[in-house]
């Protein structure tokens, strides 16, 4: 298995989990993180290697990635394994899974790469790459419908896991947070490179909509080390120390509990968001260049996954040079302000949690199933 970045991590831990349960003493390695370490899963490199985004920034470790690439495919074919399972990172799985299947390795890929938004044509690569795709929406079956490509959906494990009802209080007593202050989840992203572009912008609307409401409590939520370093690092540079505000390792759905309103970077945590049924803010910025290519490729009118899967704005989207602290702030503080709106995006939230609540890593590992089995007979 190979999953490249945090929600990657959280994907995988559950369904080697789920995969245990039907394959007692099964075997996992490959490339995760700490959540499919913790399920028994043997990273040979660490996970952060692979968490970059952006065209530019990509361009700029691409001689160590292609290099880590070519030695894990030599591992892998050293190792022969039944399945190899690629999780999102379609730049670099893709690679991995196509030289697997030329081998005669079952390769199976979890999540879709984002073809309805742009280079529909790289489903020719993923027939000649994947034996089997896994989609988490719905609608994303459907498009695969008439291609040729074995595809199933799952549902989203995180819709699974976040509970129907959040409880707010108890979030709010668990972080030490005021029962009725205004609280802002602050979500800068999980990757380095995000908190590069990210945590300065986010800082100083936090600073902001402080000084118009002086109660405002923040909560930011970090993933690894490194990130809570670089975010420490730009407080300091924005001489922003005061600021009520609360660095947690990891405890995303704790802050997102809590929160009244959420800022976040583009990418699964605002799914997470919308899942928690918060409000939100959602801004990103990459390098220019990395934005240019962009514009001129992507055809989806939203980039934030909530909007999409609802098929309508329901949270605000600030891209590259609008996001600035006080576009942000404005957007946080109306939504602060305004109750009414506020809980019709949670009660509009609430139906997109129950669509995708549908038991994905039971999903995933009976479709799997199969393809395990057949490689066990064929060994045999």
């Amino acid at each position: 298995m190979v999953a490249g970045e945090a929600s990657g991590d959280l994907l995988g831990s559950r369904l080697v989990a789920a995969l245990e349960r039907r394959f007692p003493g099964a075997e996992f390695f490959g490339v995760g993180g700490p959540k499919m370490a913790a399920a028994g899963f043997d990273s040979w490199f660490p996970q952060e290697k692979l968490a970059i985004r952006g065209f530019v920034e990509v361009l700029r470790h691409l001689r160590e990635v292609l290099g880590l690439r070519a030695e894990l495919v030599a591992r892998l074919l050293a190792a022969r394994p039944d399945v190899f399972i690629g999780i999102d990172s379609p730049e670099f799985n893709l690679g991995v899974e196509r030289r697997l299947k030329r081998e005669g390795v079952r390769t199976v890929h979890v999540v879709s790469p984002q073809v309805w938004a742009w280079r529909r044509g790289r489903i020719r690569t993923m027939k000649r790459s994947m034996s089997h795709l896994l989609v988490l929406f719905p609608f994303e079956e459907a498009l695969y419908r008439d291609t040729g490509l074995a595809v199933t959906y799952v549902g989203h494990p995180i819709a699974d896991e976040i509970p129907e009802v959040v409880d707010r209080g108890a979030a709010r007593e668990q972080l030490r947070l005021p029962p009725f202050a205004p609280v802002v989840a602050v979500l800068p992203g999980s990757r380095a490179s995000e908190i590069e572009m990210m945590a300065g912008p986010f800082i100083e609307t936090a600073k902001l909509v402080l000084a118009r409401l002086p109660d405002t409590r923040f909560v930011v939520p970090l993933v690894t080390r490194e990130t809570r370093n670089a975010f420490e690092a730009e407080l300091y540079r924005c001489g922003a120390r005061d600021l009520p505000m609360a660095l947690l390792f990891g405890h995303s759905r704790e802050a997102l509990a809590a929160c009244d309103v959420a800022l976040a970077a583009s990418g699964t945590v605002t799914l997470e968001a919308a899942l928690s049924h918060r409000a939100m803010a959602i801004a990103y910025r990459v390098a220019p260049m990395s934005y240019r290519i962009a514009k001129r490729l992507i055809r989806v009118p939203h980039i934030g996954l909530p909007n999409i899967l609802c098929g309508e704005p329901v949270a605000p989207e600030f891209l590259q040079a609008d996001a600035t602290p006080e576009n942000l702030a404005q957007a946080v503080t109306n939504m602060l302000a305004d109750e009414t709106f506020r809980r019709a995006v949670e009660d509009r939230f609430v139906r997109l949690h129950a669509e995708l609540r549908c038991g994905a890593a039971e999903r995933a590992a009976d479709a799997l199933a199969p393809l395990l089995r057949e490689a066990r007979s064929a060994a045999d």
